[in-house]
């Protein structure tokens, strides 16, 4: 029987390097292409490579004609942050790279397709405590809205032409393993990155703004297991939401001190990133994800901090000075 062969769409960003990593320890290194528009850091190590613009439909053609690719895993957009800064290249830019992925797994009939979606789907008019799977949908982000879009685009190429698609409304990704992607949440993971470093960080959220998010280990097997579930136990082709913990930064900055007790609070500023974090949920409802194919996050808050502070620990030199206070 054929193995099947994997695409990875993105595959240098926070999510997709990630991803790739997994995916060719589970089915091996020559059975996953990664693809991007950039070759990576890694060069060489990171074989097989394709350079690949998801805006370019007959390229994606070519790749997956050319490696008889069977998955594909597509994680390239423009996030929150950036996205604001360029919205109609970020419509474009999000919207033709799912689309290319749906027609192509449409006519080169494809087994499995994977979309990333997110917590920025939701809007200031959405309940913002346990978010509801089901509920209003009125983004104030174009990166929010082009993912709404693409969640119906893939209910649709579901239920008109059978396409097994199957997505995750990712709260913030916490990692070491990749660098930030431009998304509003990225402040959990630098403000830790300037922890290690001894460095001070200016938050650009105010201390008090609690938001979801998920240690990128589990955010990784939320795919796998999703994927590899069933499909007569996927109930939703939309976007399942996704939940693990939620917290504010400085919950975040106290569970630091416990493994850095010189690091003080952050300096704060507001602006448009905050009034964007205002309409996100504080937590959302997880309960379909669960019932339908077993999700449970393993990490919490004090453990994805420890493993946080021994991964970076690893990539920083030792810093004796300690940090200094931020008034």
């Amino acid at each position: 029987m054929p193995k099947d062969k994997i695409l990875v769409i993105g595959a240098n960003g926070q999510l997709g390097s990630a991803l790739t990593r997994t995916l060719r320890q589970n089915h091996g290194q020559d059975n996953v292409i990664a693809s991007d528009i950039h070759l990576p850091i890694d060069g060489n190590n990171y074989l097989p490579f394709e350079i690949l613009d998801a805006s370019d439909g007959a390229k994606l053609v070519y790749i997956i004609e050319r490696h008889r690719i069977t998955h594909v895993y597509h994680s390239a957009a423009m996030l929150s942050a950036k996205g604001e800064i360029n919205p109609l290249q970020t419509w474009n830019l999000n919207m033709t790279g799912l689309f290319n992925v749906l027609e192509a797994a449409r006519s080169h009939k494809l087994k499995k397709i994977f979309f990333p979606s997110s917590i920025a789907v939701f809007g200031s008019n959405t309940p913002r405590i346990l978010t509801p799977q089901d509920t209003i949908r009125t983004p104030e982000t174009v990166f929010g809205m082009s993912k709404v879009a693409g969640e119906n685009w893939c209910s649709y190429y579901h239920n008109r032409y059978g396409t097994d698609v199957r997505g995750l409304r990712f709260p913030g990704i916490i990692s070491y393993k990749g660098k930030t992607d431009g998304s509003i949440t990225d402040f959990a993971t630098e403000l830790l990155h300037s922890a290690v470093q001894h460095k001070p960080y200016e938050c650009f959220l105010r201390s008090n703004t609690r938001l979801p998010m998920i240690f990128i280990d589990d955010a990784i097997r939320a795919i796998i297991e999703l994927m590899n579930a069933p499909a007569e136990k996927i109930s939703i082709r939309s976007s399942y939401n996704l939940a693990s913990m939620s917290f504010t930064s400085i919950e975040l900055e106290n569970e630091i001190k416990k493994h850095i007790p010189t690091f003080k609070r952050m300096a704060v500023k507001t602006d448009l990133v905050q009034q964007i974090a205002d309409s996100w949920p504080e937590s959302v409802d997880d309960t379909q994800a669960r019932k339908d194919w077993g999700w449970l996050p393993q990490y919490d808050l004090a453990s994805t901090v420890e493993t946080m502070i021994e991964g970076l620990r690893k990539m920083y030199p030792p810093i004796k000075d300690e940090l200094k206070v931020i008034d």
